[in-house]
């Protein structure tokens, strides 16, 4: 039987398990304020992408959840795609706010700037693109529109780390930029995140978050602080700070075996609709539509090869039913699958799965 082909799988070496072990020893293995390793990975995050500022904190969702907090959305609308993983809209509900859900561009499944222009009212307040497996949106024309309409934009960057836009890496031209570091993305950690700033007030947004991150905790010296707002409990840990330091410094690397990847995933499976090959995108992951899902992805199963579905759209779930109908949106949720795109992939297994998905479609 021939070994499982995992749909995400971190790409770890001797230097993360040296630099856990000595973390481990060290018995510092948190701290609410970010020193030591955590400030390290902002610093060395901030100059990688080239930003004026990052603020680590403990997921991709806190770090949605924080941004949003600087600007006041309570009962302001904020719109986003519904084809989002669903703390994404989550975030938004956190903060007071009324997602709003705009459709998707069919070949990039990006957020449609066209759409969201239709969507804007009085009560609009922010757009939320996603970076959606990686591919940038259209940051010109949503900036544009942004500015047109006196909106923040705010992105969701979770798939994104070392995707470019304009020769710039994302998370160097907005006012806020959220990344997630879960073990299945492409800078992976046990558990993290950060917010890149780009504004003329980083660093008043900087005081404000690492308040924020840490109980609304302020003022600290020694054992004296204040507290003047609520805030959470999202700081990152020493053991995820010093494993995003190395994965960072093979981000690029990694990202790089994803791409040429994906050119020969491009090039070899006969599927019409597909992620495009993009040399900006991350890959994150590597999405093909097919019209027998369900048997698709249980054949490709029974081969031991690893599928997924992302996403079912936000607002098909309970919590967020809505009637109006989002067409690209819910066409692409009834066909898409994500196969496996991870830097331990061999030849073989590469075209192992290219073989059973040209057997299948």
């Amino acid at each position: 039987m021939k070994k499982k082909i995992k749909l995400f799988d971190p790409d770890i070496g001797k230097d993360e398990k040296q630099k856990i072990s000595q973390v481990l020893q060290s018995k510092f293995w948190a701290s609410g304020s970010g020193v030591g390793n955590v400030s390290k990975f902002e610093n060395q995050f901030k100059k990688y992408i080239r930003s004026n500022d990052c603020i680590a904190v403990n997921s991709g969702t806190s770090a949605l959840n924080l941004a949003l907090s600087l600007i006041d959305i309570k009962n302001k609308e904020v719109i986003l795609p519904s084809l989002s993983f669903v703390s994404t809209a989550h975030a938004i509900v956190i903060n007071g706010g009324i997602p709003v859900f705009a459709d998707i561009e069919p070949q990039t499944l990006c957020m449609d700037p066209n759409e969201i222009e239709k969507l804007i009212t009085r009560k609009t307040i922010a757009i939320l693109p996603v970076h959606f497996a990686g591919l940038p949106c259209d940051l010109k024309k949503i900036q544009n529109i942004a500015e047109k309409h006196n909106l923040t934009v705010i992105e969701d960057a979770a798939h994104a780390a070392g995707a470019t836009y304009n020769n710039k890496k994302i998370g160097s031209h907005g006012t806020a930029i959220c990344f997630s570091f879960h073990p299945v993305k492409n800078l992976a950690m046990p558990t993290g995140g950060i917010i890149s700033i780009n504004h003329k007030k980083h660093k008043q947004f900087r005081k404000t978050l690492l308040a924020r991150r840490w109980c609304g905790i302020t003022d600290r010296i020694n054992s004296e602080y204040d507290v003047k707002e609520l805030g959470w409990n999202y700081y990152m840990n020493e053991f995820s700070a010093v494993i995003g330091l190395i994965q960072l410094k093979k981000l690029n690397k990694l990202n790089g075996i994803r791409k040429n990847i994906a050119k020969f995933y491009d090039k070899q499976i006969n599927v019409e609709h597909k992620i495009p090959f993009d040399k900006r995108c991350s890959y994150h992951l590597y999405w093909i539509c097919v019209k027998n899902r369900n048997q698709f992805r249980k054949e490709l199963s029974n081969r031991g090869i690893e599928t997924g579905t992302h996403y079912k759209p936000i607002h098909k779930m309970s919590f967020y039913k809505s009637t109006n109908k989002i067409l690209n949106t819910e066409k692409v949720a009834r066909e898409i699958v994500t196969i496996p795109i991870h830097p331990n992939l061999t030849q073989s297994q590469l075209d192992y799965i290219i073989e059973s998905i040209n057997k299948f479609v």
